[in-house]
């Protein structure tokens, strides 16, 4: 009777044990890289889950998962991700808010900063410049084209526009002087070592890159996905939120 017990209370502990940690699959815009980076860490120490965590340029990150990739939750704007939601890609919304990011000019650290005081001194600066580059497929390179189009100089600004596919390339164009403005939501910037915040956006030309969070439907890790999401959204995580650049 006695081993019967044992037996019995062994059986229960290891039935009532918790199974193996989750890892949890991040695609990623590029532009919240440093709340995931800086919030993941505390995340996996208090839960035993793994985050693992890609990023990229949103537009591009959409089109990987409409293409079959596997993930597990979804950090992009809120327009892509109810484009996904249609497809059944991601659960519908409302998809909660990570944060939002202003634009701005990065410059190589140390140059002169352009005048952005006023709308009129955004559009001199920017028709003063020697090059600009920005991401033409990225929210703020097509945000950035579209405010050039409403002060009518964009055809003056495309013979020296320097258009890429990543903000690597944009960074690298920076720190190299092939050209001296980059436009970039303020949270790509901070990171980038050897540039700095050039000037940001005036309030009546600004543009806001917002980044929600959404949960594939279909993932296995479904549950773990949410309180990973819950957690990025946590109103206690606001001062890292800030201090990346961006403001929810």
């Amino acid at each position: 009777m006695r081993h019967a017990l044992v037996f019995l209370a062994l059986s229960t502990m290891l039935t009532a044990s918790p199974g193996p940690p989750d890892t949890i699959r991040v695609l990623s815009s590029v532009a919240v890289r440093p709340i995931v980076e800086a919030l993941v860490p505390e995340f996996e120490r208090s839960t035993g889950d793994v985050v693992s965590r890609d990023f990229g340029i949103a537009a591009a990150v959409s089109g990987r998962i409409d293409q079959g990739e596997a993930f597990d939750v979804a950090i992009l704007t809120p327009a892509l991700l109810d484009g996904l939601a249609a497809k059944g890609h991601v659960e519908r919304g409302p998809h909660p808010i990570v944060g939002r990011s202003g634009l701005a000019f990065m410059i190589k650290a140390g140059a002169a900063k352009p005048d952005v005081s006023t709308v009129a001194a955004f559009t001199r600066s920017v028709l003063a410049a020697r090059a600009i580059t920005y991401v033409s497929t990225g929210a703020s390179g097509i945000a950035f084209l579209a405010t050039l189009e409403k002060l009518g100089i964009a055809d003056a600004v495309k013979a020296k526009a320097r258009p890429v596919t990543s903000g690597d390339d944009v960074n690298a164009n920076i720190l190299s002087g092939t050209a001296d403005l980059a436009v970039l939501p303020i949270s790509e910037i901070l990171p980038v070592r050897g540039a700095e915040v050039g000037g940001v956006f005036p309030s009546d030309v600004q543009t806001f890159v917002v980044m929600a969070a959404g949960v594939n439907p279909r993932s296995p890790h479904a549950a773990a996905a949410r309180a990973f999401v819950t957690y990025l959204t946590d109103p206690k995580n606001t001062p890292v939120i800030r201090a990346s650049g961006m403001e929810r």
